[in-house]
C-alpha cells in the first residue's frame, strides 16, 4: 500500500480506521464517492448518516491528497472577495453565500465535537499586513462586511495590538477573525473517514478510478472493480484524473504549493513568535500562511508550520528549504537559522475566479472542487450540500452552480506558462 508523502502530519497522525481494502469485483450502491478528502469523506459521512447505502474509492490512502497535507485553516469566507458572488448572483444571494461559509466553521467544529476526532483543534486566525495598502484593505474589509454582511466577528488591529499574537517586526498591523480555526488537517480527514465507517460507508483504498460510464444507474470503473450507482459524487478536486471527468478540464489549475516544519521550538522562541497561538496569513497576493502545532506530550516544544512557496510544474521550487527558512528568518528573527525536520507539497485546485466550483455531470453526478486554498472548512460543507442534493433538497447546491466559471486560457499546451506570467506579475506587485 502507498504511504502518505514524508510530512509532520504523516508522523503525527493518531487516527486509525476500520479496514479499508481495494475494491474487487463488483457491487451495487445508492452512492458512489471517488476521492477520500474532505469533500468526499464529508459526502460519505452525510449520504450514510441520511440511510443511503455509500462506497468511497481513494486511489492512495485517505487524505493523501491536499485535505491532509494543507496549512490547517478553517476560515470563513472564500479564496475570493465577496464582490465575486454579489456580481454574479446579486447582494441576496451573496449573503446567503457568505452564512453557508461561516456554517462550514461551524459544522467542522460541530463534526469534531461530535465524532471525538482528535485533530488539534484551536481557535483564533489573523491576516497580516506588510503594508499600509493592506492595511487600508483590510479596514476596508471590515467595514464592509460588518455593513453589508452584518458579519461582526472581525476586528482590526494596529501595529501593537498585532505585536502582542504575533511577534513580527514585518508586520504593521492585521485583521484578527474570531470565528475561524486551526487544526492538523491529516487527523481531521481520517476522523471524518472514522465517522463515515461508523455510519455505514465502506470505504476502499488504493483504488484509482479509471472511467465512469455515464447513465441511470452510472458505474465507476476502478483498477481492479466497479460500482453500479444511482449517483455519483467526485470529490477528487487537483487530483481527479482528467480523463474521469473530461467535462471539467481547464476549468481547474493544480498549484503545488509547499510547508516546512521546523524542530521543536523552547518556550522562549513560542513567545517570540506566536504567543496566543493564532493562525497567520498575509495580505500578499502570493501569502505565506503558518501556525503552530500542537505542543507533544513529551517534553518537546510545538513546531512551527510555515507555508507559502508556489510551483506551477511538477517539480519542487530550488532550494526550498534553504529559502524557506531565511524567509522564516527574516519574519521571526528568535527563529533566524532555525533547524527545518520536514518539508513537503502538495497541489491546490485552483479556479480562474478563485470560488468553488460545484455542478453536474448529467443528472445524477455531483462534483465540487477548486477551493482556491479555502477547502478545509468549505470542502466539508460541500460534501453535505451534496448530500442535501441527492436528498432531493438540492437549492443550496445550486446557488454555486449558478456562478459562472470559465475555463483557464491558453489551452492543455499553454495554460500554466500563462498563469506563471500573471502570477509573477503579482508576485512583483507584492514587493512594492
Amino acid at each position: 500500500m502507498s504511504d502518505y508523502v514524508d510530512s509532520y502530519y504523516r508522523d503525527s497522525r493518531r487516527i486509525s480506521l476500520a479496514p479499508t481494502p481495494p475494491l474487487g469485483g463488483a457491487r451495487r450502491v445508492d452512492v458512489a464517492v471517488v476521492g477520500g478528502g474532505v469533500t468526499g469523506c464529508s459526502a460519505a459521512l452525510n449520504l450514510a448518516e441520511r440511510g443511503y447505502s455509500v462506497a468511497l474509492v481513494e486511489a492512495n490512502r485517505i487524505g493523501w491528497g491536499a485535505s491532509g497535507r494543507s496549512g490547517g485553516q478553517i476560515l470563513t469566507g472564500f479564496g475570493t472577495g465577496m464582490s465575486t458572488f454579489a456580481d454574479a448572483l446579486g447582494t441576496d444571494s451573496a449573503r446567503q453565500i457568505f452564512e453557508m461559509s461561516r456554517e462550514a466553521v461551524a459544522l467542522t467544529v460541530d463534526r469534531i465535537r461530535r465524532h471525538d476526532i482528535d485533530c488539534d483543534l484551536r481557535d483564533g486566525a489573523i491576516y497580516a499586513a506588510l503594508k499600509p495598502r493592506h492595511m487600508k484593505a483590510l479596514a476596508a474589509e471590515q467595514e464592509h462586511m460588518r455593513r453589508v454582511y452584518g458579519y461582526e466577528g472581525l476586528t482590526l488591529l494596529d501595529r501593537d495590538a498585532l505585536a502582542e499574537r504575533v511577534r513580527c517586526p514585518a508586520y504593521i498591523g492585521g485583521l484578527y477573525d474570531a470565528e475561524s480555526w486551526h487544526l492538523h488537517p491529516l487527523n481531521y480527514v481520517l476522523g471524518l473517514a472514522r465517522a463515515a465507517q461508523a455510519a455505514g460507508a465502506t470505504l476502499y483504498e488504493e483504488s484509482p478510478v479509471e472511467r465512469i460510464a455515464h447513465g441511470e444507474p452510472a458505474t465507476v470503473h476502478t483498477r481492479d472493480g466497479e460500482l453500479t450507482a444511482d449517483y455519483v459524487v467526485l470529490g477528487g478536486n487537483a487530483y481527479l484524473a482528467a480523463d474521469v471527468a473530461p467535462e471539467l478540464a481547464g476549468h481547474l489549475m493544480p498549484v503545488g504549493n509547499y510547508i516546512i516544519a521546523t524542530e521543536a521550538l523552547s518556550d522562549r522562541q513560542v513567545a517570540e513568535t506566536l504567543p496566543s497561538d493564532d493562525a497567520v496569513s498575509d495580505a500578499n497576493f502570493v501569502l505565506d500562511y503558518y501556525q503552530l502545532s500542537a505542543a507533544p506530550a513529551s517534553a518537546h516544544g510545538p513546531r512551527l508550520l510555515y507555508g507559502g512557496q508556489v510551483s506551477y510544474g511538477k517539480r519542487a521550487p530550488k532550494r526550498l528549504n534553504e529559502r524557506m527558512q531565511a524567509k522564516l528568518g527574516r519574519l521571526f528573527p528568535a527563529l533566524e537559522g532555525i533547524g527545518i525536520d520536514y518539508s513537503w507539497g502538495g497541489l491546490v485546485g485552483v479556479t480562474r475566479n478563485r470560488a468553488p466550483h460545484f455542478g453536474r455531470i448529467g443528472p445524477n453526478v455531483f462534483y465540487a472542487q477548486g477551493y482556491s486554498g479555502h477547502g478545509m472548512a468549505f470542502a466539508g460543507l460541500a460534501g453535505k450540500l451534496i448530500g442535501e442534493a441527492v436528498a432531493g433538497q438540492a437549492e443550496r447546491f445550486d446557488l454555486y452552480t449558478r456562478v459562472s466559471h470559465r475555463r483557464f486560457p491558453g489551452g492543455a499546451r499553454l495554460r500554466t506558462p500563462l498563469l506563471v506570467l500573471a502570477t509573477n506579475f503579482y508576485r512583483m506587485r507584492d514587493r512594492v
